[in-house]
């Protein structure tokens, strides 16, 4: 029963996890406007994301921007997309094998250790999934750090971790625990043992003594 509310525990993070990555994925805010300097505009407020770069006003108003071509933008943009769109479909196929592993499922119960290798495929895809996404975002970041400490990028040019990028870190780590949780479903291995020989019965007395 233990094993199998840590199971479902596993799944629900993982779940949340991939959800979190989704919303990481199509929010605007992966690197804000950095306002460091002297000359500091606050009217505006500038962020960009994997699909777009957006400029929201002081009144309200927000202005976005889609990237037009996709040749055209930065190696790390690219493969950070890809990276995160690999991730989200890892996390989907695995929510469907995980599924039918669940205890609580009625399918695949005619074999249990079939049915526990099952969650434990799912978890190690959701393991995947979690280290694309923590893979995609800290190469992400690491860039925007490289770009903000570079004394050749000007200072109105300097952009800051936004709020999507908290969230697809938060995503990758629930991902992780929920799978890590799912592997520890992994079925033991059962000690087996031969089959006993049976003693050679004693054959009956006829009764007659021999001098």
């Amino acid at each position: 029963m233990a094993n199998a509310g840590l199971q479902l525990l596993g799944f629900i993070l993982a779940f949340l996890g991939w959800i979190g990555a989704i919303v990481s994925t199509a929010l605007p805010q992966w690197k804000i406007y950095s306002y460091a300097g002297d000359n500091i505009v606050t009217a505006q407020a500038i962020y960009e994301g994997l699909w777009m770069s957006c400029v929201s006003q002081s009144t309200g108003q927000i202005q976005c921007k889609v990237f037009d071509s996709l040749l055209n933008l930065h190696s790390t943009l690219q493969a950070t997309r890809a990276l995160m769109v690999i991730g989200i479909l890892l996390g989907l196929i695995a929510i469907f094998v995980a599924t039918m592993g669940m205890k609580c499922m009625k399918c695949m119960e005619d074999d249990e250790i079939q049915k526990m290798r099952m969650a434990v495929i799912g978890g190690v895809i959701f393991l995947i999934s979690g280290l694309a996404i923590l893979v995609a975002t800290a190469w992400y970041g690491n860039r925007i750090v490289q770009e903000f400490y570079n004394p050749a990028t000007p200072v109105n040019a300097r952009y800051e971790f936004g709020q999507a990028l908290f969230t697809g870190w938060a995503a990758a780590s629930l991902c992780l625990l929920g799978g890590a949780l799912l592997c520890c479903s992994c079925p033991r291995k059962t000690t087996s043992y031969p089959t006993p020989r049976p003693y050679p019965k004693p054959t009956p007395s006829s009764g007659k003594d021999y001098v």
